[in-house]
């Protein structure tokens, strides 16, 4: 996956399309991520008790990683995530890059 918790991006497709926010959790097998503020649905919970009413929750849900694109912390454009290898005598590293800008992310 080429996200990253942490990672800026913006919803390109959908009722949120150019929202954007920080990803707080990102589900490999599902390949979807969790930003909060975006994707809001309202759930309504049953009264459990005296002390714990009923109510209307807001929830984020998680949306597709194709629906999203990420924002390069150099070019502030949202981009795609390529790699670039750099390798220095015996380490060798893989490092994510902007398409656009070519700069490390």
């Amino acid at each position: 996956m080429k996200l990253k918790k942490g990672d800026t991006i913006i919803v390109t497709v959908g009722k949120d399309k150019g929202k954007s926010g920080k990803i707080e959790k990102v589900f490999l097998t599902r390949e979807t991520v969790l930003v909060p503020g975006v994707n809001q649905y309202k759930k309504h919970v049953k009264k459990q008790s005296e002390q714990r009413p009923g109510e209307i929750v807001t929830l984020s849900r998680p949306l597709r990683i194709g629906n999203v694109a990420l924002i390069c912390p150099k070019c502030k454009q949202p981009t795609r995530v390529g790699y670039q290898i750099l390798e220095d005598k015996k380490l060798v590293k893989k490092i994510r890059i902007c398409r656009k800008c070519d700069q490390p992310i």
